[in-house]
């Protein structure tokens, strides 16, 4: 990249594609970046002063800190951990770019997790394109921007037909072959004035600028140099090549029209690099790199709950806490998540690591009395101890989680005792007991059970801030998505773009549980209300006004289950809020009786006895008839039936049982 832009620097290393640290350095005014690892830098520095690369022109070193690229090693650390002897040491570097087992799961929008691909766009979006290579991921980082949009479903075409794209010469034809005859990337732009119109590197890149600067008297005189040339600046043109001058009229739009929006395709290819590399250790390690995925963001718990949701879709279990098992971070354990130690609220590093460090020198703890024997007086305070237990660290040690927080205290001081006679020289009667004796002094667990499952639930989330063992929603699953727009975590900041995924006024659709309501009254003394509303994977604050409040108050409850669609309201450096306009409970969403056929003629025959059967039930249920082929949907109007077992049994046993299917009904959108 450093010698297209016409700089000869000897000695300096050319592989672009390393990309391992995230550093890059960029040449002023250029706007070019080049991605190179940290071995590569160093190459640089001890070859070069510092001194020496400023006269050279590279003024400044970016440092692109991607929490993904930490993701990528930890994820290989994991993995090699794991490997047997004999099998070879794993390196994320020399996968197969083009893998074809890595391309279909993109193909089929599983991008979640993935870097730059996991939006729902972007997996709307490779399900289209269906990407074969690693160019088209390139390509599809650079089109899913607005501006560029526009020319995504030529690009799909050109992909799905090569045979039907036209060049408009046969010197675009090498060009653009691989972007299927769009123009994508600003390098092309430059490659175009170079083949056709016979400019220099340098001066090309000035074209491209001027282009994306939208300067039009530059370009207005570009245009005459590249179709006309310019003898005295040494620009043959595209007339002297052979090419007609409306043919270079018409390209020179084509890039006047595209070089605002064209993206380097050189920083493209550094991040498709990092998109591959995820992908690759999704698909082929997908328990280690959602293992690694998810320490990357374990001081977030929104965003852990949405990974570990992705996770049991995945049927990767998700293993509790545990201080005879964990570590400090997630890790991967027998095809599943071992939950990270860090993540237990109130509970500092250094005293997680004292956990383990023991464990790892002494051997696994015993039972519970020989974990606060083995770490008590370590900055292990009774607060931490509650946590653990609370979160399930202490499971394997015996007794329930309530035993063990009823007896812990008492346990406690006796530890303590013990440790204090023992530094003293003390030696009291116990010590001259035999250890079959001791055990009838010894502190029992009282037989109090075990909490029920909400309170194990509240529990967990209190300490780990997202439900571990289950989810109060979870039977509701199918519903709840079924009927939404948008998840509750798309409404917080992400990292990377430092804005939330919804825009300021977007019309959205979010479900799940009231878990908060605040009122507060207007200057009018009218009532309105702020409510919390929880789902899979985090919480968003709605403000319901007064009318809606009193339209809607016997809805906004505490626990009730609901869909809440309304306004996105966004807020510089802050988590979005939704502006009520309208709320459904989960119970009245009702149903859809779906009744297939092969073809429209099929139905017309079967009309008269579907009529007849659908009369025998009344309710709130929709009829959808849908006919196989040609593909087409129509909803019976004049029926709304109860969907009953007893009803929908009695429907399949005259279609067919493949001919008949009961759905949530979905929520309007919009």
């Amino acid at each position: 990249n450093l010698i297209d832009m016409g700089m000869k620097l000897e000695g300096l290393p050319r592989n672009t594609s390393m990309h391992a640290a995230g550093v890059v350095i960029s040449k002023l005014p250029v706007d070019e970046y080049v991605p190179l690892s940290r071995a590569q830098v160093g190459s640089i520095t001890t070859q070069f002063t510092m001194t020496t690369l400023e006269e050279l022109g590279l003024l400044k070193m970016d440092f692109l800190g991607l929490r993904t690229l930490t993701v990528i090693q930890n994820a290989e650390r994991l993995i090699n951990e794991k490997r047997s002897s004999d099998e070879p040491v794993f390196d994320v570097n020399k996968i197969d770019y083009d893998d074809p087992k890595v391309m279909a799961m993109l193909g089929k929008g599983h991008g979640e997790g993935v870097f730059q691909l996991e939006s729902a766009g972007m997996c709307s979006f490779m399900k289209e394109l269906k990407p074969t290579c690693f160019e088209d991921i390139i390509a599809g980082i650079s089109l899913y921007r607005p501006g560029p949009m526009d020319f995504i479903p030529k690009y799909i075409r050109g992909k799905q037909h090569p045979e039907d794209i036209v060049y408009e010469c046969k010197e675009m034809q090498p060009i653009l072959e691989p972007t299927y005859g769009c123009i994508v990337y600003q390098e092309q732009v430059m490659q175009i004035v170079r083949d056709l119109g016979g400019y220099s590197l340098g001066r090309s890149d000035l074209v491209r600028r001027a282009m994306s600067k939208k300067k039009a008297d530059v370009m207005a005189k570009e245009r005459q140099n590249f179709i006309y040339g310019n003898v005295d600046e040494e620009v043959p043109g595209c007339i002297s090549r052979g090419i007609s001058e409306s043919v270079a009229n018409g390209i020179f739009d084509e890039m006047t029209d595209f070089a605002k929006y064209a993206f380097n395709k050189s920083h493209a290819a550094a991040y498709a690099v990092v998109s591959i590399q995820t992908a690759f250790l999704k698909c082929y390690y997908p328990v280690e790199y959602m293992a690694a995925l998810v320490t990357s963001v374990i001081d977030h718990p929104e965003k852990c709950a949405g990974y570990f949701l992705h996770c049991r879709h995945e049927n990767i279990d998700i293993l509790p806490p545990s201080v005879n098992e964990g570590m400090g971070e997630f890790t991967a354990e027998n095809g599943a998540i071992r939950y990270g130690l860090y993540a237990i609220k109130s509970i500092g590093r250094a005293v997680i690591d004292t956990i383990v460090k023991e464990r790892n020198d002494r051997g696994p703890y015993v039972d519970f009395k020989d974990f606060l024997t083995r770490t008590y007086g370590r900055e292990l305070n009774k607060r931490s101890i509650e946590n653990l237990i609370k979160a399930g660290a202490c499971d394997g040690l015996g007794g329930t989680r309530k035993q063990l927080l009823q007896v812990y205290p008492m346990m406690l001081d006796e530890v303590g005792k013990e440790k204090k006679e023992s530094m003293d020289g003390q030696m009291n009667l116990f010590d001259m007991l035999s250890p079959e004796n001791k055990k009838q002094y010894e502190i029992r667990l009282p037989a109090v059970g075990e909490f029920n499952k909400e309170s194990l639930l509240a529990q967990e989330k209190e300490v780990l801030g997202v439900y571990l063992s289950g989810h109060p929603l979870e039977e509701y699953e199918d519903i709840w998505r079924r009927g939404i727009s948008n998840l509750t975590s798309d409404f917080q900041i992400d990292e990377e773009t430092g804005e939330p995924k919804v825009r300021g006024d977007e019309k959205v659709i979010v479900g799940g549980m009231i878990i908060e309501k605040t009122i507060k009254y207007t200057r009018n003394n009218k009532v309105m209300a702020f409510i919390t509303v929880e789902d899979l994977v985090g919480t968003v604050e709605v403000l319901v006004f007064p009318k809606l409040y009193e339209r809607y108050g016997s809805l906004l409850e505490e626990d009730s289950k609901v869909f809440v669609e309304g306004r996105v309201s966004a807020e510089d450096d802050k988590a979005s809020k939704l502006i009520l306009d309208k709320i459904t409970s989960f119970e009245d969403r009702g149903k859809e009786l779906w009744i297939a056929f092969d073809t429209k003629e099929a139905y017309v025959d079967s009309e008269k006895q579907l009529d007849a059967l659908l009369k025998r039930s009344v309710g709130q249920d929709e009829v959808i008839i849908f006919i196989r082929n040609p593909k087409m949907m129509k909803k019976l109007d004049r029926y709304h039936v109860k969907a009953s077992e007893e009803f929908v049994a009695n429907l399949k046993a005259f279609f067919g049982p493949d001919r008949v299917a009961v759905r949530e009904k979905r929520v309007e959108k919009g």
